[in-house]
């Protein structure tokens, strides 16, 4: 596209409320701003300004992938955004740009490869089966969420960090604070440096370590000069946040099995098709509200015809990008045999999400014990009656109540 066809005709703002969704219902202003076009403008309840919002798959993939759209020039911006407090620590991973991101990102790589997470697969079962022998013990009915779908992922990402068992509760408790709005800015900061500060002591120790898990890692890293504590502080506060997206991802997951029996009732029959059906699940399930972290473009760029200006904050939706029809023919349909399926939940580009993997080996160790061991599982209550998370950046039941 030249130069002169870029159009100056800026489409008008549009007011995006943060909403309480229940069940998996698709947010329908996200839905209207889809339909008016490929780029559009918004403006979030909280920060300043506008920021422009791409929905499109091919556009999506394009802005998260092109250096010359910035997470770190987001730092010393008031953006417009969905959370009400926004204290990004400056050389933290999500707000750095290649190449300081590619170094950091290398540092615990290693861990997240598939060796990485095959390294803690049948501790992670084990695990996982004690938590389902637990749940079989006290018979029905019981709290899916907190009985199974909140504590194994907590395990397995402390596991993998290489935080000890004893301190799995207060990483729990912290995570929670940071990701809640409801508590307000100060108690989520003062969670936040607690769990650094935490870090800090762990990765310190672990300097001359050769063990596997993501603080040794680190630790070497830190000792060897390549990252500074800080950005491995930064880094571990991410994965270990990160880390509990599992719990919200599973609970829209068998909120969907769940009631939808017939969904359930294929994955039992035919277990071999439980790979790619997660991958559908994770395509289709809402992940969040509204959008994620804004990038800041450094010089002109034309999208779909329209001029992109130096400084201009600019949105991706993924949950839009996986509802593409010209991708994902008939996106509001669940097709356990869709292929191929190339959807961006996990994101795309350089901030890809680096638990991708470990977060599909949980998806399915959930699915292959909740489903093969609890062959009568259902809701204990009506769907409608299922609670979800209010006032939260991502979204999942607050609760599953199950019987079987």
């Amino acid at each position: 596209m030249t130069e002169e066809t870029l159009t100056e005709i800026l489409p008008p703002i549009r007011h995006w409320p943060a909403l309480d969704l229940t069940g998996v219902d698709f947010d329908p202003v996200l839905t209207e701003l889809m339909r008016e076009g490929p780029i559009t403008r918004i403006q979030l309840p909280n920060g300043e300004g506008w920021a422009w919002l791409v929905t499109r798959y091919d556009d999506v993939r394009m802005v998260t992938n092109d250096p010359r759209f910035s997470r770190e020039a987001v730092m010393d911006r008031p953006v417009t955004r969905l959370a009400p407090h926004f204290i990004p620590a400056r050389g933290a991973v999500g707000f750095l740009d290649p190449p300081d991101h590619t170094r950091l990102r290398r540092s615990v790589a290693a861990a997240f490869t598939a060796k990485g997470v095959e390294r803690i697969r049948d501790m992670s079962r084990r695990m996982l089966d004690d938590l389902v022998d637990e749940l079989l013990h006290d018979e029905p009915p019981a709290d899916l969420t907190a009985t199974v779908l909140s504590p194994f992922p907590i395990a397995v990402i402390c596991e993998l960090m290489g935080v000890p068992a004893a301190d799995r509760h207060i990483m729990h408790t912290w995570t929670q604070l940071i990701l809640s709005s409801a508590h307000g800015a100060d108690v989520s900061e003062k969670a936040k440096n607690e769990m650094g500060a935490y870090f800090a002591d762990l990765i310190g120790l672990r300097e001359d370590s050769s063990a596997e898990d993501v603080t040794s890692l680190l630790g070497a890293a830190v000792g060897k000069g390549e990252v500074t504590l800080e950005e491995a502080v930064g880094l571990a506060v991410l994965l270990q946040i990160g880390g509990e997206a599992v719990t919200n991802n599973s609970g829209q997951m068998f909120y969907i099995l769940l009631t939808r029996p017939d969904l359930a009732e294929r994955l039992r029959t035919e277990p071999e098709i439980r790979p790619q059906a997660i991958d559908e699940l994770l395509r289709y399930i809402p992940h969040r509200n509204a959008v994620g972290l804004s990038r800041i473009a450094t010089e002109d760029v034309g999208i779909q015809g329209v001029r992109i200006r130096a400084g201009d904050a600019i949105y991706v939706s993924y949950l839009a990008a996986n509802r593409d029809p010209d991708v994902f023919p008939f996106p509001e349909t669940i097709d356990f045999s869709r292929s191929p399926n190339p959807h961006v939940s996990f994101g795309f580009g350089p901030h890809y999400c680096p638990g991708g993997m470990l977060a599909r080996m949980e998806s399915q160790l959930l699915v292959d014990a909740l489903l093969d061991r609890l062959p009568g599982l259902k809701l204990a209550v009506p769907p409608e009656k299922v609670p979800f998370k209010k006032g939260a950046l991502i979204r999942g039941p607050e609760a599953l109540p199950v019987t079987w």
